[in-house]
């Protein structure tokens, strides 16, 4: 089977001392082969090269196969997987993403999800922000809500400022440290393009200091709020 090739092709590159160091790096949530990122790379290129894709019919499957497994090396190549395949996306594929986020959750695979995986199933499927953030952040599981927080990263120029603000506060009273943090990472990335709104933003609303440090902390700037 595809994803029995790619664990044993992965497993071929292990080096169980790397591996122990990362898993004590996770504080011992995940098993790993001890693949360091340009090993994990060229693994990964050289068995794409020799084995295809999946189907994107077969996709969310082939995840939830790669999630099944101890190493988090499989979770990380299903991500891979899944961006290669993502420009075939359909509205139903929210349903694995959404799968990914909340199994075997922690920001490794949260963040590259929400930016990269959700981030462009939105800008695809705009009609569905709405509907799918709103249950998200109703859900009170804290990977949803920072997903919900974090999906327009890369929108820059794009960002629809209106639906941000909305979600930072529909969250903002979270006591979690992922939530507050993702907050102030969403608010920094988009004072890239908009400085001054971020500015006045921070001093209108009440956000915990995590935050508000966050927000900030590149915005080069002595004025009050307007």
């Amino acid at each position: 089977m595809y994803i029995d090739r790619l664990r044993n092709a992965l497993k071929k590159m292990e080096n169980k001392e790397e591996a122990e160091k990362m898993k004590q790096y996770m504080r011992g949530q995940f098993e790993y082969f001890g693949l360091r990122a340009p090993v994990m790379k060229d693994t990964f290129k050289s068995f794409i090269q020799e084995n295809g894709l999946p189907a994107h019919n077969d996709l969310y499957f082939f995840l939830k196969e790669a999630w099944a497994m101890p190493e988090r090396e499989m979770q990380m190549a299903g991500l891979s997987i899944a961006d290669k395949l993502k420009k075939e996306m359909t509205q139903q594929d929210i349903e694995w993403i959404e799968y990914i986020i909340v199994n075997k959750s922690w920001w490794d695979t949260v963040d590259h999800i929400a930016k990269h995986i959700a981030g462009y199933y939105f800008s695809k499927f705009p009609e569905q922000i709405h509907t799918v953030t709103e249950r998200w952040i109703a859900s009170q599981n804290i990977w949803l809500m920072r997903s919900a927080i974090l999906f327009q990263l890369g929108y820059k120029d794009r960002t629809d400022k209106e639906r941000l603000a909305h979600i930072i506060k529909e969250t903002k009273y979270e006591q979690d440290f992922f939530i507050r943090k993702g907050i102030g990472w969403a608010l920094r990335e988009y004072a890239k393009v908009n400085p001054d709104w971020v500015w006045d933003f921070v001093h209108i609303e009440e956000l915990s200091p995590l935050s508000y440090k966050e927000a900030i902390k590149n915005i080069k700037k002595t004025k009050q709020p307007s």
